[in-house]
């Protein structure tokens, strides 16, 4: 399997991605042999670590490119009063919102919570969490990372931190529309507040359900550059290999960075 000859864009999203397909294939923890996803399970432990740095907290979170998922919020909703979620297709914010109702039909997490639970030192508290989680998601929104607003017409206030989990690398084309994107979420957050990533490296496509999706190429040096030429500091970056059992992908490495945002943004 090989990457789409043309870059799969914005509306090929929103007419083919299939959520639940997508849940089913990638964030269950265990396949159906019974192999751990070490992906997902590498993510969470990465997630866990970066959230537990210190400053890391504080009112509002950002969640750009959320996906129909939640697993990227479960650190983070310990240490933000509210967080707004936001995706491009119409059926990935549909999705999140049929679990943050509670709805018959939802994906069921729970065991990534528990498994969450675990890493922060008490399994028990998984209701505790979904509930919290529930709680502290207080609008989903329509964005698109190649606008110099991505909520626009909606603007929201600057946030203390923003999160974005595989979601830039599949959404532009090339490096200059990537370093763009950084910049247009970057100004989300206010001076001295947080960008967490996570993102895959030298990955070229993914695929699930018979449809393949483009990915950016991308080098820890070019997402660290995107990200200090947006106005960032790099506080923590950790590149882990990744070498996939299957062709659902051909991702080598992911890459989890936290940056602070300058005061005064000189580029």
């Amino acid at each position: 399997m090989a990457a789409p000859a043309v870059f799969t864009d914005a509306e090929f999203y929103q007419q083919s991605f299939d959520s639940r397909e997508y849940l089913k294939e990638f964030y269950n923890l265990s396949d159906s042999q019974g192999r751990p996803n070490t992906f997902l399970m590498q993510n969470l432990r990465s997630l866990c670590k970066m959230f537990s740095l210190d400053g890391l907290k504080g009112n509002t979170l950002i969640d750009v490119g959320c996906g129909p998922t939640i697993y990227q919020l479960l650190s983070a909703c310990e240490h933000f009063q509210e967080i707004i979620a936001l995706d491009y297709t119409d059926q990935n914010r549909q999705e999140l919102e049929k679990w943050l109702k509670n709805e018959p039909g939802a994906f069921d997490w729970r065991p990534v919570v528990k498994y969450v639970c675990e890493l922060e030192g008490d399994r028990e508290k998984w209701a505790e969490k979904e509930e919290k989680l529930r709680k502290k998601v207080k609008q989903v929104l329509k964005c698109d990372v190649t606008k110099a607003n991505p909520t626009d017409p909606v603007s929201l206030p600057p946030a203390d931190c923003i999160i974005s989990t595989l979601c830039l690398e599949a959404a532009c084309k090339d490096l200059a529309t990537f370093r763009s994107a950084v910049r247009n979420i970057g100004a989300l957050v206010k001076p001295g507040g947080h960008l967490v990533m996570v993102t895959v490296l030298r990955e070229t496509y993914y695929a699930f359900n018979k449809q393949v999706f483009s990915c950016l190429h991308l080098e820890r040096n070019m997402v660290e550059e995107a990200v200090e030429g947006a106005g960032f500091d790099v506080r923590f970056c950790e590149v882990q290999s990744y070498l996939p059992d299957n062709v659902c992908t051909d991702c080598e490495a992911t890459l989890s960075l936290v940056a602070r945002r300058r005061a005064s943004n000189t580029e």
